[in-house]
């Protein structure tokens, strides 16, 4: 097989997943209202059972739902007739996946499913199978072919379970208000946590790791403080404590190209950087580095209601963060 033949068979491949996909936009109906409404008067928890193919999906899907504001568990249907029905209470909703609609493991607990008076939704590709006909609400996933040759391995099938299950977990997204800050909640050990949910005020340097020098220090104080605190860069503030500016190593860079300079009888208020930006501690660690990025700066210091200086930050703490 040549090169040629090999993307033309992986194209054919996304070609018919991509249809089988597009075609279930006309299927969104008023079973599939009825599927939502049934996961929003949930009072438990949905549970999600599918097998082979169909139930690495549903994993999936039951994963996509839990982290978007919708409790959810996947339940092997073989575990399920072992003792794991004992996890499906009257209070939960079912959603099970069978492309065929006849997977014997389902049917096989289907009974019990419905003596608990728990309600059913299904998604399956045959509307006249078991499955379907039990359930409270079906969604119809079928497709005119896999994208397999040889139309036997689960494919556009189950492209199309997954494409159905994604429009389930975000319609109940929408639904429910679930905002970022939620979303941040159910991910905070990852990047995603990270940036929605760390504040300027847990990576600020405080206390005696703030560079601050007075408007009536000397250059020869600032580049002291600027080198003991490691920031490269100072707050200069006033008799009152409140910010007045900023000086930086590229300040110091500027003053000396303007020729020699006595540093320790020229005051930092006279070559300090007036009207800098700064920070507040509430505000995102991802906003500040929208800022830095913007404007082009390392360092930004913090401030407080009255603008006095309560913190620094620089980009290499927003790389250790995670937040870069």
């Amino acid at each position: 097989m040549n090169d040629s033949k090999l993307q033309q068979l992986a194209r054919a491949v996304i070609d018919t997943e991509a249809q089988a996909v597009a075609a279930l936009s006309d299927r969104i109906g008023p079973t599939f209202l009825d599927a939502c409404k049934l996961m929003l008067e949930c009072r438990g928890r949905i549970v999600v059972l599918g097998m082979g193919k169909s139930g690495h999906i549903g994993a999936k899907v039951a994963a996509t739902l839990a982290s978007t504001g919708s409790p959810a568990f996947f339940v092997h249907p073989g575990e399920a007739s072992h003792g794991d029905m004992g996890m499906i209470t009257a209070q939960d909703v079912v959603l099970a996946l069978s492309n065929s609609g006849e997977t014997d493991e389902l049917r096989t607990i289907l009974p019990l499913i419905k003596r608990m008076g728990v309600p059913l939704i299904s998604l399956t590709g045959n509307a006249e199978s078991t499955l379907a006909k039990a359930a409270d609400a079906h969604l119809d996933v079928s497709v005119s072919k896999e994208a397999c040759p040889l139309g036997l391995a689960p494919t556009a099938s189950t492209t199309a379970a997954l494409a159905m299950g994604d429009a389930l977990a975000v319609s109940l997204l929408e639904s429910r208000g679930f905002t970022a800050d939620d979303f941040a909640l159910s991910h905070p050990g990852g990047s995603l946590g990270r940036r929605l949910l760390l504040h300027v005020s847990d990576i600020m340097h405080t206390g005696n790791k703030l560079p601050i020098v007075t408007d009536s220090a000397s250059l020869s104080e600032t580049l002291l403080e600027i080198t003991q605190k490691g920031l490269g860069m100072t707050g200069i503030v006033g008799a009152d404590g409140q910010l007045t500016g900023i000086f930086t190593d590229g300040d110091l860079r500027r003053v000396l190209d303007h020729g020699e300079v006595d540093i320790h009888h020229i005051k930092v208020a006279d070559v300090m950087t007036l009207h800098c930006k700064t920070a507040r501690p509430q505000q995102l660690a991802v906003e500040i580095l929208r800022m830095m990025e913007q404007f082009k700066i390392n360092s930004l210091l913090v401030v407080d209601d009255r603008q006095r200086p309560v913190g620094a930050v620089n980009m290499h703490d927003l790389l250790r963060a995670g937040v870069v």
